[in-house]
């Protein structure tokens, strides 16, 4: 197990961490949106992978978990892109509210 201390958080790895509160009686047609919306979000540069999973005790409620190379990729890359757009067309009607957005850089990992 290796512990270190973060780098900044511009040029480093970021994760994307997202709850994602979709109203409820959509999640069927939210996770077949989000099912074909992925491909948008795996061109993007600096795009390392996602996780999409839903709450047990709150089965209208899911975690997406992105993994930048850079948190500009996110922030202005995709952010900034006629994609995002797409993006947002297709899965944003479905939140309520508007999740808010963190990023994250590892400390540890075992």
């Amino acid at each position: 197990m290796t512990l270190s201390a973060p780098d900044d958080s511009a040029a480093s790895p970021v994760l994307e961490a997202v709850v994602l509160p979709v109203k409820t009686g959509e999640e069927s047609a939210f996770e077949a949106a989000f099912a074909d919306v992925v491909p948008i979000i795996s061109r993007q540069n600096g795009f390392r992978g996602l996780s999409l999973t839903r709450c047990v005790e709150r089965p209208n409620e899911y975690l997406l978990q992105v993994r930048w190379a850079h948190l500009t990729d996110h922030t202005v890359g995709f952010r900034e892109s006629d994609d995002y757009q797409s993006w947002r067309r297709a899965l944003h009607h479905f939140y309520d509210p508007v999740p808010s957005v963190d990023h994250f850089t590892d400390i540890l990992r075992a």
